[in-house]
């Protein structure tokens, strides 16, 4: 007998949950203050989707609404990023094996590393295994394994279009991607002890030319983020 679950899903943007939203069934739309939530069915499983807003704090307030208000067992985050892994290709798929929130900075206050946040256990957040399996399999099938990289992501209150920045962060974080969103959803679900998996198509390099890339990849990579989770949500128990 199969188990009842509810999922969470993000997207930051229109163009990151529109295709998701254009194909669930029995939508029921609940409004909280700003925020539109989608209830309903996608690929016979129980959702909720939500586009948070960009940035980490409008991430963290949809993901605490969702685990909250709409009660959600797992919490999916898709859409795009900028590679920082140079070998990383626009449109390739990275899925977060952890995040870290890279401009938190409190170096000048005791003895820190960049991104680490004071009197936590932890500041590298760890996606769920099992989550973390279907979404590389189902990845990888649908892909290529050469175009599926799992890894750090990063997430930062800020679009980075700089070939000497992105090069930085590698250096610091051994990050694959960075974004605007990612990790917050993931230190909400760490505390709140919900199992969470971030997955990223590669609008951009995060280099100098990274303004013109993501306007023209972004609905690609949005495409391809979509099919991965509903891949997942075709074999997920």
């Amino acid at each position: 007998m199969e188990v009842k679950m509810k999922i969470g899903i993000i997207g930051a943007m229109h163009e990151e949950i529109m295709e998701l939203k254009n194909s669930m069934t029995n939508i029921n739309e609940v409004q909280i203050s700003n925020l539109k939530f989608y209830e309903g069915k996608l690929c016979s499983k129980d959702i909720v989707l939500v586009e948070s807003g960009i940035g980490k704090v409008n991430a963290a307030i949809s993901t605490t609404l969702l685990i909250s208000q709409f009660k959600v067992e797992k919490i999916i985050f898709t859409g795009v990023a900028g590679a920082v892994n140079p070998e990383i290709k626009v449109t390739d798929i990275v899925i977060g094996t952890d995040l870290v929130e890279s401009d938190m900075d409190v170096t000048a206050g005791g003895n820190y590393k960049l991104g680490e946040i004071p009197r936590m256990k932890s500041s590298n957040f760890k996606a769920d295994p099992y989550l973390f399996t279907l979404a590389e399999s189902v990845a990888k099938k649908l892909f290529g394994s050469d175009k599926v990289y799992k890894g750090r992501i990063i997430s930062r209150d800020e679009f980075v279009a700089s070939s000497e920045k992105v090069n930085k962060l590698r250096e610091i974080f051994s990050a694959e991607c960075v974004e605007m969103e990612g990790a917050a959803v993931a230190h909400v679900c760490e505390v709140m002890n919900i199992p969470f998996i971030v997955i990223r198509s590669i609008s951009d390099k995060a280099d100098d030319e990274a303004g013109m890339s993501f306007d023209e990849f972004v609905k690609i990579a949005a495409r391809n983020s979509k099919s991965i989770v509903e891949g997942i949500l075709s074999i997920i128990k």
